[in-house]
Order: structure tokens, then C-alpha cells, then sequence
């Protein structure tokens, strides 16, 4: 007996083909249109398709990542499906993924991904990689392994993933910690669990997040600009393990000041954030005035986290929880 799939497709490049007039690739072929060009894919499963929309991906905004959540939810409320897969723009797709990851709780598997290449590409590799997610998603092994993120037959945790190159069709890895495993002809092979699993169960996000890159030399102006704008809370992302320079870290202490609160994450690629200096400026500083440290997540992901913690909460010791366990 087939298994029941939902697919929800909301765009991006997996959806695009090349503008006539413009010359550039555009969203244009729905769900529906998808899937009948790829009609391999009913033999696997009892497709269900949902539109969600055409957005690409940088027009995805978190107040849309909420509402995929809810309707998500609303979903697999109202019918059984064994699993999900999401088709996204990748230039946001880990940041929805990570949403979803931390705010949707099921034991069926939810896998994104998307496409590198559009339709009018003769390497495109959108079809491939929905038929790879069919399979993760059909896989008894992916329940209870949180959100996953698979292009170019490789699967990694929402958690863990980051797009790593502009244009190349393997852009998506796990820096620190490597994939969790692959597929291969229709073979779902797992290595490994996720490092970690964790939920942020809410309705409510708070979108008023800043992320701030940090750089040689900075001062306090765009701290201070921030603090004094408004914000509700800040993302820093920090020079190695998570320092910052002398006049960047009086910006800091003046957003704390404000009770504000700031997550620290490095500016690195890979590693984590740890207070093992204690120079001007240093991890040790930061942590003592009361900045939170996310461990491995990169900027873009804290920022997701710390919208949805500020929804369920405002307490500053309830968001260190969530932040430092």
C-alpha cells in the first residue's frame, strides 16, 4: 500500500523558468505544474500537493515562515500523511527549515529542498532532488530526526546546514559536524542523529531582531543606532570564538543597558562561541554583562531562534534557557 505525501511547494528557483523579456528566470509553474512533469513521482506515493505560493527566496520573511508553520500544523491536523516535503528558494530555505524545526512538533519527517538550477536550465536539478526528498520522507528510519534539508542527495539537520556557495548545485553542508547521510538510488542511508532536537512551541514570533556583523575596528554607532531604534533584541556576530573590539563591545554593553537582549555567534563558518578570553573586548566580558552565547549556530539561524524565544517569552533568564540549557 502506497504512503501518503504532502507536498507543499512555495517557489523559488525550483519553480522558475527564463523571462522572455527580461532574460532573467522568474517563478512561474505551480504545484500542479510541477508534478505533472514529473508523473514518476505518483508511483512512490499518494501525492497530495499544496500551493503555498511563488516566493523567491529572499521574499520569504519570517512572518511567511510563520504562517507555513501554522498551516502546517492545520494540515496534518485534518489528515495522516507520512511524511512532508517542502520545495523553497535556497537563499532562505535554512532559515525556514530551522523555523519549522523548532516550532512544528510531529514525528513524521518534514524534508526542504529546492532547486539550484531553473527549468529552462538543461542541468536542472529540481526533479532529482523532490524525488530524493520523496524517498527521505517515505524512509521509517527519518521519523523523529527533527526537520530535514536534502539537495544533491545529500541529508542534513535544519539545525546544522548552511548554503555555502553562490551557484553550485552541492551548496548545502554541515560545517562543524557533516552531513547525517545520503541517497542513493532511492536508498535513504543515515550515518548519524542530529547533534540536537529541540522545540520553541509557539504562535507568536517577534520580528523586531537586528543582526550586526562584527569588523576590524567598529564602534558603537550601529549599536547604539539599533538599541535606540528599537529593536527587541540583536544578534552579534562576533570575531572568532565570540570577541569583540574594545569600542564594539561599550556599543554592546549600551544595547544590554537597554534591556535588550544579544546573542552572540561567530562570524566563522565553523565552531562555536566560548568566553575563554578575557582581554578588552573578549567572550569573558561579553558574557558577564549578560550576552547570550548560541553555541554552533551561525547568525541568520540565532536570529530565527531568538524571534521565535521573544514570541513565547520575554524573560531574560527564560531566554538564557533556551539559549544556554
Amino acid at each position: 500500500m502506497k504512503k501518503d505525501i504532502l507536498i507543499i511547494f512555495t517557489g523559488g528557483t525550483f519553480s522558475m523558468k527564463i523571462d522572455e523579456t527580461t532574460g532573467g528566470a522568474v517563478p512561474h509553474f505551480s504545484g500542479n505544474d510541477l508534478v505533472a512533469m514529473m508523473p514518476e513521482i505518483n508511483e512512490l506515493a499518494n501525492i497530495t500537493v499544496y500551493d503555498f505560493g511563488k516566493y523567491p527566496g529572499p521574499h520569504m520573511t519570517p512572518e511567511l515562515m510563520l504562517k507555513l508553520s501554522l498551516t502546517i500544523k492545520d494540515l496534518i491536523s485534518k489528515k495522516h500523511y507520512d511524511g512532508i516535503v517542502i520545495t523553497h528558494g535556497t537563499d532562505t530555505l535554512e532559515e525556514t527549515a530551522y523555523f519549522l524545526d523548532l516550532n512544528v512538533d510531529t514525528r513524521i519527517p518534514i524534508v526542504l529542498t529546492g532547486s539550484m538550477k531553473n527549468s529552462s536550465e538543461p542541468n536542472w536539478d529540481g526533479p532529482r532532488n523532490l524525488i530524493d526528498s520523496i524517498y527521505i520522507a517515505l524512509s521509517p528510519n527519518s521519523l523523529d530526526m527533527g526537520v530535514l534539508v536534502c539537495l544533491n542527495g545529500e541529508i542534513n539537520a535544519a539545525s546544522e546546514v548552511t548554503k555555502t556557495h553562490t551557484e553550485d548545485v552541492e551548496t548545502f553542508h554541515s560545517l562543524d559536524f557533516g552531513s547525517l547521510g545520503f541517497v542513493e538510488k532511492g536508498r535513504v542511508i543515515y550515518n548519524r542523529l542530529p547533534r540536537k532536537l529541540e522545540k520553541i512551541l509557539t504562535d507568536k514570533i517577534d520580528t523586531e531582531v537586528t543582526l550586526i556583523k562584527v569588523y576590524a575596528g567598529m564602534d558603537e554607532t550601529l549599536f547604539k543606532f539599533v538599541a535606540d531604534a528599537g529593536a527587541h533584541g540583536l544578534v552579534v556576530e562576533a570575531m572568532g570564538v565570540g570577541n569583540v573590539p574594545p569600542k564594539a563591545f561599550n556599543g554592546i554593553k549600551y544595547v544590554v543597558e537597554k534591556n535588550i537582549p544579544v546573542v552572540l555567534v561567530s562570524r566563522c563558518p565553523a565552531g562555536e562561541t566560548l568566553d575563554i578570553y578575557s582581554y578588552e573586548g573578549a567572550g569573558k566580558w561579553l558574557h558577564k554583562i549578560g550576552v547570550m552565547f548560541a553555541e554552533y549556530l551561525n547568525g541568520q539561524k540565532a536570529r530565527i531562534k531568538l524571534m521565535l524565544a521573544l514570541g513565547k517569552t520575554k524573560d531574560i533568564n527564560e531566554l538564557r534557557k533556551i539559549f544556554e540549557g
